[in-house]
């Protein structure tokens, strides 16, 4: 049974207070729109949230919520994975879909991040993972990603000024995103290279932003146009430190390579991606283990503008979690959005014109858990 992209919606990705329940509306009403069916048309949802404690929610039963806000009854079942929670949900709705021969299938991604939350719950909660196994040791996300940064630096030459280039570039596609979170404000390199450092060689522009939001998609059996074509899922150890090279993700590699071969494409095939660039070095990393570069060549395709917007194969055209903004769950989940946009587009002064196959890669963690799904131009 074949999967279609059948619609999607996404909200503002901002730090204002408005509600979670409110945001949701905001993206499902787009994507039931882009659509053209009713809630009603819905078989099943999958949704993902890191029921963050908080966020002054404090609501973690999110299928019957969500019941009481569509007034549905139907299989609604949450898919928490982190920051790779989108992708994970899409990958388990194409499973369902296709098992159960379901016609439409809704999935949600989203979270409040920014509310009144102090210092400490930021520490401790949005920027570490797991509290006994990796915080005390000092394995907060940027610290993590710090020693995967320093040991490619050291491997394969790449450069701060590298990492600043894929900031950059992704900060000038924000500007051109209403969604994103850095719309209409411009970075410039010099703004960049002199950032405060959180964890050398990380500075403040080579961390993503967090925010609130939400993102929905529908997939469908029916032809729409847009294929998802290839949907792959892995997952590794929870810190870097522990796989055998802190320099290549297996889950990312393992899960493209599922996708290319459910595709019967390679990644040279590839003419847009929205990539997890929750920090530069990922981005640059991801090149590799996508397979967009042989393996540690990657500063030379943001070196020379290839995976700009006007390049060969443009890169996080939307923004990616460094300008766009990422509220977590709804990361993944935006990133299809986006790429409905540019098939269908409307992507406005971000639109890559040609497209045939596009690319979305989600992660969880550094590198723990990866969603790689291929999208096809099916007419």
């Amino acid at each position: 049974m074949s999967t279609y992209l059948k619609g999607a919606g996404m909200s503002k990705f901002d730090v204002s207070l408005q509600s979670s329940h409110e945001k949701i509306y905001e993206c499902v009403d787009e994507a039931m729109e882009n659509a053209d069916i009713g809630i009603e048309d819905i078989s099943a949802i999958f949704v993902s949230n890191c029921e963050i404690d908080t966020n002054g929610e404090r609501q973690k039963h999110i299928g019957p919520l969500l019941s009481s806000m569509f007034q549905i009854k139907i299989p609604i079942v949450t898919v928490p994975a982190g920051c790779g929670g989108g992708g994970a949900a899409l990958w388990d709705a194409i499973g369902y879909q296709r098992k159960n021969s379901a016609k439409n299938v809704l999935i949600i991604g989203f979270d409040k991040l920014v509310a009144n939350t102090s210092d400490k719950t930021t520490d401790e909660i949005l920027m570490g993972g797991e509290r006994i196994y990796e915080q005390t040791e000092g394995m907060i996300f940027p610290a993590q990603n710090a020693l995967v940064a320093q040991q490619y630096m050291l491997k394969y030459g790449a450069t701060s000024d590298d990492l600043a280039l894929v900031a950059l570039k992704n900060h000038d596609n924000a500007f051109l995103n209403p969604n994103a979170r850095f719309y209409q404000k411009k970075v410039t390199l010099e703004m960049i290279k002199n950032s405060p450092v959180v964890a050398s060689p990380l500075r403040l522009f080579d961390c993503s932003i967090p925010c609130n939001g939400a993102a929905a998609a529908v997939i469908s059996s029916d032809k729409t146009g847009i294929e998802i074509t290839g949907n792959g899922l892995s997952t590794s150890y929870l810190t870097s430190f522990e796989r055998k090279d802190m320099t290549s993700w297996d889950s990312t590699v393992k899960a493209a390579k599922i996708a290319y071969e459910q595709a019967g494409i390679g990644p040279k095939d590839i003419d847009i991606a929205e990539l997890h660039d929750a920090f530069t070095p990922v981005e640059l990393i991801s090149y590799d283990d996508l397979g967009f570069c042989k393996k540690g060549e990657s500063s030379s395709l943001i070196r020379e503008g290839k995976t700009n917007l006007n390049g060969e194969l443009p890169v996080n055209a939307s923004g990616g979690l460094k300008a766009k903004g990422h509220p977590i769950s709804a990361t993944g989940i935006s990133q299809i959005y986006e790429l409905f946009l540019q098939f269908k587009g409307l992507a406005g002064k971000r639109q890559v014109d040609g497209i045939k196959y596009a690319l979305a890669h989600n992660v969880g963690g550094a590198g723990s858990v990866a969603a790689v799904h291929v999208l096809k131009k099916s007419i």
